[in-house]
């Protein structure tokens, strides 16, 4: 496997792999990788002929008192794994080298960006925009994968990629859980003992609001209340935002016609977490 920091030499080695016919799959990481960033990599591994992973904790898409300066590094695991799942190139940009002196243009998505984590994160989506053009021009990936758990930043890059014409295949990636229902993030390892015991509330509210969809219940107030009942013993929990969305355009949904995202972020002690699920009905 290729472990390269430079921006020429990855593209080149991308380049290469196209004239020979080879399709060219890319997922973007901050790195510091848990199950759920390596099954990302094993889709990309399945869906292309090379797969291209990206590590770079981009200082854009962090606001002010965000934990930038703490946001986990553990690039020789990283790289291991990312191997082990499938990849063939490994690029490690340095921050200069993305942003060099005179950088002044961004990407910003509207519309999708502005409620949810948009409302809680000024800035942030222009930030994950901006990086993931970026990053698409020099890699030029046939495709590149996503994770569902971040719903909203989904959205925004189908939507950037779409209204750019940039002929990229966007593949979402189920959430990966913990056995108790968490959904895989790196910033769990931040959770002290008993705030990760409580925060498998959170996969348990999101299963409450979907069984009442089941049992019939439409009024999407209704499930938004379920998911916040689930929380209410809970002594470091605290819910930021639930929300049932539109999963293309983020919009609020009161009742459910055809299907409805439930996104919700949630404090355990001091760590923001976020996660959804998709309310649909069964075929």
């Amino acid at each position: 496997m290729i472990v390269t920091d430079s921006e020429q030499r990855i593209s080149d080695i991308c380049a290469e792999w196209r004239e020979d016919g080879l399709t060219v799959g890319f997922v973007p990481t901050m790195g510091a990788f848990h199950r759920g960033h390596l099954s990302l990599v094993e889709t990309a591994a399945v869906a292309s002929d090379r797969v291209v992973v990206s590590i770079f904790i981009n200082p854009t898409q962090f606001g002010a008192g965000e934990d930038l300066d703490k946001y986990p590094s553990t690039l020789e695991e990283d790289c291991a794994s990312a191997e082990s799942a499938g990849a063939s190139a490994v690029f490690i940009p340095q921050t200069d080298a993305i942003y060099p002196a005179g950088f002044s243009t961004g990407v910003a998505v509207s519309g999708i960006t502005q409620g949810l984590c948009g409302a809680v994160r000024p800035g942030h989506f222009d930030g994950v925009t901006t990086i993931c053009a970026v990053l698409f021009g020099i890699v030029r990936p046939d495709l590149a994968v996503f994770g569902m758990k971040d719903a909203q930043q989904l959205a925004a890059i189908r939507r950037m990629v779409s209204d750019l014409r940039m002929g990229i295949e966007i593949v979402a990636a189920p959430i990966v859980r913990e056995p108790d229902g968490l959904a895989m993030s790196s910033r769990n390892r931040y959770l002290s003992a008993e705030e990760r015991e409580q925060s498998s509330l959170i996969s348990r509210g999101l299963e409450a609001a979907l069984s009442l969809f089941r049992a019939g219940e439409r009024d999407c107030e209704v499930l938004r209340n379920a998911f916040l009942m689930t929380l209410k013993d809970a002594s470091v929990l605290r819910a930021q935002y639930v929300e049932t969305v539109d999963p293309d355009t983020m919009l609020r949904v009161e009742t459910i016609d055809d299907r409805v995202l439930l996104a919700v972020a949630v404090f355990a002690g001091k760590t923001r977490l976020i996660d959804n699920i998709l309310i649909k009905s069964e075929v």
